[in-house]
């Protein structure tokens, strides 16, 4: 039974070396994370198998992204984040870490996923860290994900940052449901309005036409104007499809510019209702990734800047790298985010509390499941304010088609009664 040398992190953070006497480097592994190391290094003196440091897994890396670009735009959100309270369960119970992996492998129904984890398997049996077996499937396990686990691997606490993680996980996830689902019905009463208007359009409105034209009734200007848009609508229907498409395509040009996306964002914030909505969510956000960041031992520098890449919204995104400068700089977090006028004043104060009492973290937290319970409230207000504006919307608009056609056969009637 031969010797292996070992390089590891144990629970403190701390660097260790040492000797483990094991048949096979997997069984050297098992009885080192038994232990509460994390392997870094594993060496056979007896001319055994070399498992690769960090120095040496790039290539096994860089050959594992061409299957994550294969196969990670397949992997749903739902599926990591299950796949992370699994792991995080089969860790605290006490199994080694690559003992969980190929567990979770095993069970796993999706194929992309399965094929994923497979891969991320390989390379930990291979001697690589997690963090660095997650790396090489950027699509799948975003920066947040490989950071957060990076972190716990280098404390000794990876049961519980892969725990903090999937509770985080599964939070930002009934927050993104309760946003999609306050959603559905402005979607739909606006999708319902625009196939009446069209259908009214196309087939009614030429109707009524004709019958004006067989009475030689002069039009209102209000009915040239509606008849006009039909004649459109039904003459060029093929002219219809083309500027949709032409408005999508352009609205998905100007967002993905820097400056369109931050334009429309400033628009939005300025929204009344709309805007007070994003800022709870993108609050809310800000405050659980930060605070879970934080909590997993994340320097603060790198969680401002991975927490400024999970924002939807890029003016406080932009905002957020003013404050990694000046935070960099020596300053508090508080101070630069009060001056950004972007971010509460609780927030801010309850931040500055946190500094001071060295509970930042904590208090993040905090702040995170009090705007949770906010974004029911503003998702209320939302849809409080859409639903009527849809229905007077559409009201207003078939109100106006129905007024067009009838005014002349109002000025015809009156004709042919004398009045």
């Amino acid at each position: 039974m031969p010797d292996y040398k070992y390089t590891a992190i144990d629970k403190g953070g701390n660097q260790t070396t040492g000797t483990v006497d094991a048949a096979s480097d997997e069984q050297a592994r098992a009885k080192l994370m038994a232990r509460g190391l994390m392997v870094t290094t594993l060496n056979a003196n007896a001319g055994g198998p070399k498992s690769p440091s960090a120095a040496t897994s790039v290539p096994a890396a860089a050959k594992s992204s061409g299957l994550s670009g294969l196969f990670g735009a397949k992997v749903s959100s739902d599926d990591v984040t299950l796949m992370t309270r699994q792991l995080a369960t089969l860790i605290i119970a006490g199994l080694p870490l690559l003992r969980a992996l190929e567990l979770i492998t095993k069970q796993e129904r999706n194929p992309a996923f399965k094929a994923v984890l497979a891969n991320v398997a390989d390379s930990v049996s291979q001697g690589n860290n997690l963090s660095e077996a997650l790396q090489a499937h950027p699509k799948v396990f975003d920066r947040l994900f490989v950071n957060m686990v990076r972190a716990g691997e280098a404390g000794g606490v990876l049961d519980k940052v892969l725990d903090r993680l999937a509770k985080f996980r599964e939070k930002a996830a009934r927050i993104q449901k309760k946003v999609k689902s306050a959603m559905v019905y402005p979607g739909v009463v606006m999708s319902v309005a625009i196939i009446i208007v069209y259908i009214l359009m196309v087939k009614v409105v030429p109707s009524f036409q004709k019958l004006l034209d067989g009475q030689k009734t002069q039009m209102p200007p209000l009915t040239q104007f509606v008849v006009g848009i039909s004649k459109a609508l039904t003459v060029y229907w093929w002219a219809t499809p083309v500027i949709i498409v032409g408005i999508v395509v352009g609205l998905k040009q100007v967002l993905s510019s820097e400056k369109g996306k931050e334009l429309f964002d400033r628009i939005i914030l300025k929204v009344p209702k709309v805007g007070a909505f994003v800022t709870v969510v993108t609050v809310s956000r800000f405050a659980r990734t930060f605070g879970t960041l934080m909590a997993s031992g994340v320097p603060i520098l790198q969680a401002i800047t991975i927490t400024r890449d999970t924002l939807d919204n890029a003016v406080i995104a932009k905002a957020l790298e003013k404050v990694h400068d000046r935070v960099r700089d020596g300053e508090a977090l508080s101070v630069p985010l009060e001056q950004s006028k972007l971010f509460p004043q609780m927030v801010t104060s309850m931040i500055q509390v946190g500094e001071e009492t060295g509970q930042l973290p904590e208090m993040l937290n905090r702040v995170a499941d009090i705007y949770d319970e906010d974004v029911d409230n503003a998702v209320t207000a939302l849809t409080s304010i859409i639903e009527p504006i849809l229905i007077v919307f559409l009201a207003v608009v078939v109100g106006t088609i129905v007024l067009a056609m009838f005014l002349p056969l109002i000025a015809l009637i009156t004709k042919m009664t004398g009045g």
